[in-house]
């Protein structure tokens, strides 16, 4: 007898879902050589680097040095310590030790360098509200590179691109709004491309995502983390007998399936604090028989009772 498979998961929209990404600062960045620039590390945050004129090379420690070409999208996932600078051997100054041009409260104009040739950047700074945006950061490498000439997109992202530029360059009224907006788009773009093109780089459920039994669980799991789900719903959910899907989603996720399905509700719960809702509510929503239930599970998971967390994210 043919066992029926679930139904295919898209595993590229199930992993962007979370990405509600909320910007700290946009850079237009003027560098003329020679000139290098040493940014430091920036916790739980995701750096942008959007070449518009210039070959620029990149330095993260632990990945490959990259040359940056025009059209190019770069990201810094994981908030580590960079350098851009113009050629190798130069001493670099530090981002937070140069003037700054403060055109508004999350736009600035950067200029760098000794007055030869001349590169051009849009530099942005991302936080994610969700807290499994923040998971799927720690599966992400440490730069993401997208060459928009050769990627299949390339004549959107050279149109976005040439609409950032000349954004940046006039800066008319509503031009930071357009330029965040095109950066968001960037940003999920280039994840995009590398979970899609990167599969066998991916671990943990992102990696999980891609299985045809465990994938669709997931998605299901995210999509409703306040369903009264059991290790043998799950199983049923992704057509396995209830031993059979323990082991594998254990070895495919690295966490037991229900271990994952309260941290899974930990997220919501504490997303929906930051945003307001009252514990009592919270607890209805994720399906605890109380309030109490509720917080012995928050407190568990989480180190806080959720009164701490709401007042502390509060403060």
């Amino acid at each position: 007898m043919k066992v029926e498979l679930p139904a295919v998961v898209d595993p590229v929209g199930a992993a962007l879902d979370f990405l509600r990404m909320s910007g700290t600062f946009y850079c237009r960045s003027e560098f003329t050589s020679p000139w290098a620039l040493a940014i430091p590390p920036m916790q739980s945050c995701l750096m942008l680097h959007v070449v518009i004129a210039g070959e620029p090379f990149l330095e993260v420690d632990g990945a490959p040095d990259r040359v940056l070409r025009p059209g190019d999208l770069t990201l810094v996932p994981l908030g580590d310590e960079h350098r851009l600078k113009s050629g190798s051997g130069l001493p670099a100054s530090k981002l937070f030790e140069i003037d700054r041009e403060q055109v508004s409260e999350r736009y600035e104009v950067l200029r760098l360098g000794g007055g030869g040739q001349r590169t051009t950047m849009i530099c942005a700074l991302f936080q994610f509200e969700d807290p499994a945006a923040q998971q799927l950061m720690d599966f992400l490498p440490k730069v993401i590179h997208v060459d928009s000439w050769t990627a299949p997109e390339s004549d959107w992202i050279q149109s976005t691109l040439r609409m950032m530029a000349a954004e940046a360059r006039e800066m008319r009224p509503g031009g930071e709004t357009m330029i965040t907006r095109l950066a968001d788009i960037l940003v999920v773009h280039a994840i995009r491309f590398w979970i899609t093109h990167a599969p066998s780089q991916q671990k943990g459920w992102l990696g999980a995502l891609h299985d045809p039994h465990i994938g669709p669980t997931i998605s299901k799991i995210h999509r409703d983390p306040g369903h009264s789900w059991t290790l043998e719903s799950l199983a049923v959910e992704a057509f396995m007998s209830r031993s059979a899907f323990s082991a594998r989603f254990t070895e495919l996720v690295g966490e037991p399936a229900m271990r994952y399905v309260t941290r899974w509700k930990m997220n919501e719960a504490r997303l929906r604090l930051e945003r307001g809702a009252t514990v009592g509510e919270i607890a209805t929503e994720l399906g605890y028989e109380s309030e109490a239930a509720f917080s012995r599970a928050f407190k568990r998971h989480v180190g806080v009772p959720p009164g701490a967390a709401k007042r502390a994210h509060s403060c």
